[in-house]
């Protein structure tokens, strides 16, 4: 359940920033497959991973974490 909500926000913040799956698995350097399984809550993002979206959207990582 956890991995989803990662997921719900991860893809909020990817659309407000303007980003599609391909461009932003792009910038992330991974599959858009591996990106769309983040963002259905299916995978886990590691933390290196979780670094690297914080960083390509300019959001902090205190942003990403769900909220309860």
């Amino acid at each position: 359940m956890e991995a989803a909500k990662w997921g719900k926000r991860i893809r909020s913040y990817r659309k407000l920033k303007g980003y599609t799956q391909v461009d932003f698995a792009k910038m992330l350097g991974i599959s858009v497959s591996v990106l769309g399984e983040i963002e259905r809550g299916a995978r886990f993002p590691n933390e290196k991973l979780i670094n690297k979206i914080s960083i390509e959207l300019k959001v902090p990582i205190q942003e990403l974490v769900p909220r309860d």
